[in-house]
Order: structure tokens, then sequence, then C-alpha cells
């Protein structure tokens, strides 16, 4: 055999090596995953699941490692890809979406007007509501959810942050195979959320509604349905017949946002007293004036302000985000009324996820926060930060940005 032979043989042997060296543990990997979903049978038998039903969902099934979200040793995970969490709310809420879906949604208003009459009889949520939760959530059905939810909930379950919340999921994915719902239908969010208008599928037991009377729960194909079910779940997060959501506001010259504060709470009639007007020379419904409200300013003093009432909160049930909460209540209102937010939203720098969460750990120490370090920043951050600005006699705007996170990292040096 001549030497290039050998050569070209034993390069060949190492790349073969090599591969089955990567390989084994995928391979192991995969019978750990093999044997975990076999160990959730006797809990998916109590609800019903047959053996069946059970095998065919989960042969051949893979956890899906490019998910959000998981907790794989050695590796560091990205933040959730909900651009909720990503985006600055002048990215986030854009004047585009807003009036093309508000377009979209004022033709379904008139085209659905008899059906969402019936849902705010019923459930008390208006109709726009709704309708802005559907346009929000999967472009009035237009947006293809991109995952499997049977795959998506087993990886959540099994190397996910969260995962008994998302094996109880699974085991309710299972459920909805095991009743009747094609694999096929079970497209969803990459936090295996499924249909118009987003449901988990425990949420799809305990708040899916049959509103076209046809005998089944349909949250993928029937708008009735889908819109019902979204209405009953908000009802059941403590939806407040005939109450606001929020109202954008103009605040008085020099207010210290400090006390844009969810436990700074007074009625709206006193807000006015104070000197806050609503925008666009709005006039309060006098039931509303005597109805708590806190401060919310979302992008620190750099954009618009709002008071916001308890309904506000429920719909943040439906979504932990401020801005997901802000674009369905504002896209509600635009299906209305043509008229964007009165004060524009400044663009501002997001911190990286590592910076902000190097912010609320050291905000933290200092005792001026208490709530999780998620990288976010969320109201409670914002008026932590407030507090360190105005205690080390920095421009008070109650927005991270870097030169504030180094004049922490000095001020521990």
């Amino acid at each position: 055999m001549n030497h290039s032979l050998s050569k070209r043989l034993f390069t060949m042997l190492a790349t073969a090596l090599i591969a089955l060296a990567i390989a084994a543990p995928a391979r192991a990997g995969d019978a750990a995953f093999d044997a975990w979903l076999q160990s959730l049978w006797p809990e998916a038998q109590k609800l019903g699941v047959a053996r069946m039903t059970f095998d065919s969902a989960t042969r051949g099934l893979e956890p899906d490692l490019t998910l959000p979200d998981l907790a794989i040793p050695g590796r560091e995970q990205p933040p959730p890809g909900q651009p909720e969490f990503v985006l600055t709310p002048a990215d986030y809420l854009k004047e585009a979406s807003f009036d093309r879906l508000a377009t979209q949604g004022r033709k379904l208003l008139e085209q659905h007007h008899a059906m969402l009459a019936r849902i705010e009889q019923e459930f008390g949520v208006p109709g726009p509501i709704v309708l802005a939760i559907w346009g929000r959530e999967t472009d009035f059905g237009r947006y293809k959810l991109p995952h499997d939810a049977i795959r998506v909930l087993a990886t959540q379950a099994y190397t996910g942050r969260r995962k008994d919340f998302f094996r109880n999921e699974f085991l309710h994915s299972l459920k909805m195979l095991q009743d009747g719902v094609p694999r096929a239908q079970m497209r969803a969010s990459w936090g295996g959320a499924v249909g118009l208008t987003q449901f988990l599928p425990s949420e799809f037991y305990k708040y899916g509604v049959d509103f076209d009377g046809d005998g089944k729960v349909d949250i993928w194909n029937s708008v009735p349905d889908a819109l019902a079910s979204a209405a009953k779940q908000l009802v059941g997060k403590g939806w407040q017949r005939g109450k606001p959501w929020a109202y954008e506001v103009r605040v008085p010259a020099n207010t210290d946002c400090t006390i844009a504060d969810p436990d700074h709470k007074q009625t709206l009639g006193e807000w006015i007293k104070q000197g806050f007007t609503l925008a666009h020379g709005r006039r309060p419904r006098a039931e509303d004036l005597s109805e708590e409200a806190s401060l919310l300013q979302p992008a620190g003093v750099y954009g618009p302000s709002f008071l916001i009432f308890a309904n506000y909160y429920v719909i943040k049930e439906y979504n932990y985000s401020d801005l997901y909460v802000l674009f369905v209540g504002h896209l509600s209102e635009r299906i209305a009324d043509p008229r964007p937010f009165e004060t524009p939203w400044s663009p501002v720098l997001q911190l990286r996820t590592a910076q902000l969460e190097e912010m609320q750990k050291r905000l933290t120490a200092l005792g001026l926060y208490a709530d999780k370090i998620d990288g976010k920043a969320g109201m409670r951050t914002r008026l932590a930060l407030g507090s360190y600005q105005k205690a080390n006699h920095l421009k008070l705007d109650c927005w991270p940005t870097a030169a504030v996170l180094e004049h922490m990292r000095a001020a521990r040096r």
C-alpha cells in the first residue's frame, strides 16, 4: 500500500471515529429522553390518554434543542424569543403595525359584529379587546405557527427552565390528541401555545368555549370559539366588566418617574386633580373617576405615560409583558379611533440581557430591587433604577443605560 493511500485511509478512519464520538452522546441523550417520556405514561393514563395515542405521539420524538429558555448544562441560552422581551418600546409598538392591524380589525369588527356583541354580553369583554388579542397573537390567523406543539412541550418539560409547568402542559397536549385534535393541527409557538388566540393545552380545557354550537371546541378554525375562549380566559383571570384597562395621559412638568410604581395607587379623579390629563383631550367617563390607577412609563421619560387599571393586569396574565398589554390595549382602541399615541416613543438603546442582569444584581445588593433577575427592563427594574439615580444625583429618567451601569461599577470599585 503506497503512502498516499495509507494517509487517505487514516484520515477516513479518524473522521469516522470523530463522528461516532459526536453521535454517541446524542444517542445517549435520546435514550435518556425516551426513558423520561416513558416515565410519563402513568400520568397520561390518569388523564384518559390511551396507550395507542401515547405511543403514537412519542414514537421517534426527539427534543428540539434550538428552542429558547432551555436549561442545558454548559450552554449559555439566549433570552426568550418573544419580541416583547427583546425589543425596545419604539421597536415593538410600531405605527405601521397598528395601522395595518387596525384596518383589518375594523373589517373584522363589522364582519363579526353580532358574534362579538354576544361575547361582550355573555363575558363582559369588549369585542375590540379579543380582536386585538387575535391580531397580536397570529395576525388574525395569517401567521402560521412554526413548531410541533408535542415536540416543543416535551422539550420544555424535559430540559426547560420551568419543567413542572411544561410537564403538565405536555400531558394535556396528549389529552388533546386523545380527544380528537389532529396532530397536524397542533402547531405552536416556541412556548407551546396553539390556536388562533394562542392557548396552552391546560387553558384549552379550562377556558375553551363551543361558541358556534357545533358540539366541539375549535380554537384553530372557528373564530367564534377562539374569541369566546379568549374572553372566558380573561374573565377567569379577573376581567372587570365595563371597566377601563388604561388611559394615555400627559404628565405634569418635572414629574418624578419613581412614582410610576404599581403600588402607588390613587383614584383617577385624584390623578387628574394633581395635573394629569388624558391624551388627545379625551374626557374620562364619570364612572371611571373613582377607579384606582397607577402610573406606567414603559420607556421611562422617553415615551408615553399611562394610568393603568385592574384590567391592565388581567391582559398581562395573558402574556406577562407590559409591551404586550400596551400593544393589545392600544390596538383595541385603534380599531375604533385611528389616532396614534399622543406622545411618540423616543428611540432608546436596550441593554443586553447580561448587562441588565448585572444591573439588577447590583440594585439587589443595594437593597433597591427585590424582584427576579431576568435581564428585562420591567417596571420594577425601572423603579429601582430611578431610586438609584436619585440617590446618586444622576439624571432621573428611569431607563437603564450603559452610563448608569458604569457608574454602578465605578462606585463598587
